[in-house]
């Protein structure tokens, strides 16, 4: 019988910290219309007239300030996460990485496993928490692409659940570590995912903002913190409109006049870091409490390539559904339907 492969997807990153870069990716990235879902007419000539004219020199200092040895954080970490994964599954099942955005493109890695295989692939974004800009896009293109290859009876879509016990599990480990070597125990816990615009989650049903309060509330039974010393937040906001609320920067800001000197923060909406938790949260977040009259500031790495993680993805991989469909026929991929498993059609 052929081996399952486990294809993770991950959203992307520039090539290089340099305008340049950021540029190609922005591009790539703003054009989604699942991201951003302005009418094309308008938005095209904006994106590229006036944000891809702006924000390519800002963003790639802030890259620039967060770049690894190795490369993107984001890429490095999914690399490991890779490999990881490939050292625990034997003969069982095959692993590699592809990302919505940049290289190698879920394109390239679907069209390579289609000339080298025939075993089910199980497609897998690495966003526990589902919403149309990230696991929905995901699937959308996967859905293309294996249409367009004619392998879709060989694509299976997973969702990570919002509180699947090995990332709650590996969520906590984290929690537990940082802890243990802060010189001081926090006096409160912010949560903080990344926000969507209001529209897109009344649209979807609060798919995305119910899956980040299940995760909240999985995470907080798990380490035995209290709900009345945390606060559920969403940052990275981009454009005008109104998008979920409280703001993350928000939060930070106000709460030492609400008398909490020692925060801790986790972004369990991330599995690998990058530029959102690095530096928006790591540096900026940071000096935000700090200079609101904060005294000490806990920032939990994510989850990456911790066994426990690791050990839910491979789960995955070893228990493709069968006979199950979806409705991705009609959304088109803009949501995981809330089943455990399913099946491109």
């Amino acid at each position: 019988m052929p081996r399952p492969h486990l294809l993770l997807i991950n959203l992307g990153t520039p090539t290089a910290p340099e305008p340049a870069a950021v540029r190609e990716f922005l591009l790539e990235f703003l054009s989604d219309p699942e991201v951003v879902d302005l009418p094309g007419v308008l938005w095209r000539p904006f994106l590229k007239r006036v944000v891809l004219r702006r924000r390519p020199a800002r963003v790639a200092a802030l890259y620039r300030s967060i770049w690894a040895e190795g490369g993107s954080p984001l890429r490095v970490e999914t690399d490991r996460m890779v490999s990881g994964l490939r050292a625990i599954a034997g003969d069982r099942f095959t692993v590699s990485a592809a990302y919505r955005y940049g290289q190698p493109s879920i394109d390239a890695e679907l069209a390579r496993l289609a000339r080298e295989g025939d075993g089910p692939i199980v497609a897998v974004p690495l966003f526990p928490q589902r919403t149309g800009s990230t696991t929905g896009t995901a699937f959308a293109r996967a859905f293309d692409v294996a249409r367009s290859l004619g392998i879709q009876s060989r694509l299976l879509a997973r969702c990570i659940a919002a509180d699947d016990a090995g990332y709650i599990a590996a969520l906590a480990d984290r929690w537990e570590r940082a802890l243990a070597s802060a010189a001081e125990p926090p006096e409160h816990l912010v949560i903080s995912f990344h926000g969507i615009p209001v529209r897109y989650d009344r649209r979807e049903q609060r798919q995305y903002s119910r899956d980040c309060e299940a995760t909240m509330r999985a995470l907080l039974s798990r380490i035995g913190w209290p709900a009345s010393r945390t606060t559920l937040a969403y940052q990275s906001k981009f454009g005008l409109e109104q998008w979920l609320t409280p703001a993350t920067a928000d939060v930070l800001s106000t709460l030492p006049a609400r008398g909490v000197r020692r925060v801790a923060i986790i972004t369990p909406g991330f599995l690998t870091e990058g530029l959102e938790t690095l530096e928006e949260i790591g540096i900026q977040g940071k000096e935000s409490f700090l200079h609101a009259g904060g005294a000490s500031y806990v920032r939990i790495g994510a989850v990456e390539a911790h066994p426990a993680m690791l050990d839910a993805l491979g789960t995955m991989a070893l228990s493709p559904p069968e006979g199950r469909r979806c409705a991705l026929t009609q959304c088109r991929g803009r949501l995981c339907c809330g089943a455990e498993a399913v099946t491109i059609p």
